[in-house]
């Protein structure tokens, strides 16, 4: 038997090589590529309470480099700038006064700023801030700023990130006792009618504290069926912790509407007295709610 001629065999077919997978170059942790940045880790920032802060060596030329190290493009040196803003605000205060509007705006750029650990330093540096200027906040030079700070606040406090939704309410809180209740509630005014409801239940809340602490004249100067008014718009909101604080500034107005009645067998003129009022100033089922509110007590 003639053997086959091995050139006229099947040619052996060769395996082809396997593609090796792509390896992804990953930068160093902290080291910034224009391309793919990478952050260092925001534990790197030190959250300090107030009572923990210390004064400064030589305070005045630590405020001369303040603004110009808050312009910073390192935000952890921003957040460092911020605790040393509050060192200011707790123990050098008035060698802040002349540049407080600057300071302002720059907490507001940093609440906006999307790590959180720039924007809770900051919530915490405004807490500082009201306790150490109160009053001169709402003066005429920082109206426009405070605004923008308040509405920042309130915007935080409503967000999902827990530690800054707390933060931003012990700050709003700590605003309600420090700054003036009059001007204070002519701006939050403005936001219990917020698009946002999340952010129109953070400012019933501030509103419902800032009415609870008035006196009856404040309430008279500012108006008491404008404060009636908004609590009646608020009892039908969407959201259970608006409807709660309307509530409440119902309660406080009542309070002081029914002032001068003093003994306890005039509880049936006061809520009559407070019956006519709503009556005659808030419309149709919104008085009804109001007046149940009351009576229930």
């Amino acid at each position: 038997m003639a053997l086959r001629n091995l050139d006229n065999a099947l040619p052996i077919s060769q395996e082809r090589p396997k593609k090796l997978p792509k390896l992804s170059k990953q930068p160093e942790i902290g080291v910034n590529d224009e391309n793919n940045p990478v952050p260092p880790p925001e534990s790197t920032v030190d959250y300090v309470a107030s009572e923990d802060l210390k004064p400064f060596p030589d305070p005045e030329s630590s405020a001369q480099r303040l603004l110009e190290e808050l312009a910073s493009k390192d935000w952890i040196k921003v957040c460092e700038s911020l605790n040393n803003t509050r060192r200011f605000a707790v123990f050098h205060s008035s060698l802040l006064l002349p540049i407080l509007e600057k300071l302002i705006v720059v907490m507001v750029k940093a609440m906006k700023n999307p790590r959180s650990a720039l924007c809770k330093t900051s919530i915490m540096t405004c807490s500082d801030i009201f306790k150490a200027y109160g009053e001169k906040l709402l003066e005429a030079s920082h109206l426009r700023s405070m605004d923008d700070l308040i509405l920042q606040l309130l915007m935080k406090a409503s967000q999902d990130k827990k530690f800054v939704c707390e933060e931003a309410e012990k700050a709003l809180n700590t605003m309600v006792n420090s700054v003036a209740r009059l001007p204070l509630l002519r701006k939050l005014k403005t936001y219990v009618r917020h698009s946002n409801p999340r952010v129109r239940a953070k400012a019933a809340v501030s509103t419902s504290n800032c009415v609870s602490k008035m006196e009856l004249k404040e309430m008279e100067e500012f108006g008491m069926v404008m404060i009636a008014q908004m609590a009646a718009d608020l009892l039908s909101d969407k959201l259970p912790e608006a409807r709660e604080a309307a509530r409440s500034m119902v309660n406080s107005v009542y309070e002081k509407f029914t002032w001068n009645e003093e003994e306890e067998d005039e509880v049936e003129s006061k809520q009559e007295a407070w019956k006519k009022f709503c009556e005659k100033n808030v419309t149709g089922l919104n008085a009804q709610a109001m007046i149940k509110i009351v009576s229930y007590q």
